[in-house]
């Protein structure tokens, strides 16, 4: 009768940890991937930059870019992480509303107009083309 409840009990606990670990997803499980990107593609823009936002878990910079026809359409585009950035020499104020930039991205598989920062011109100067230390 013992070793019956023994086995109860240790297969309760069992499925209960097992459960829990379904329900508390880890870091590895949070962060999202880039597959929406087409990493085989790369996109050379020119627009002013309207917004840069230095957030975690990813920045952003919000490009105005003239379409073929002339419109002037807004670019979402997702850059590293600011700890990642910062090591290559970005800051908060590597770009600011106005900044004429020529940026190279990856863009979105399907289409719409958004994409991820490869690399991005200010006046002539890569931003971040320090190597990190």
């Amino acid at each position: 009768m013992k070793i019956r409840m023994a086995v109860a009990r240790s297969a309760c606990l069992g499925m209960f940890l097992a459960g829990l670990g379904l329900a508390l997803p880890g870091p590895a499980t949070a962060h999202h991937a880039f597959a929406m990107f087409d990493a085989n593609r790369e996109v050379m823009l020119d627009g002013t930059v309207k917004e840069f936002q230095w957030t975690n878990p990813h920045t952003w910079v919000q490009l105005l870019v003239k379409d073929p026809s002339g419109k002037e359409v807004e670019w979402a585009i997702e850059g590293a992480s600011p700890n990642n950035l910062a090591r290559f020499g970005w800051t908060r104020n590597s770009l600011k509303a106005g900044d004429r930039v020529q940026a190279v991205v990856h863009p979105m598989k399907d289409g719409t107009i958004g994409g991820s920062l490869v690399k991005i011109t200010v006046n002539g100067q890569v931003v971040g083309a320090a190597k990190p230390s």
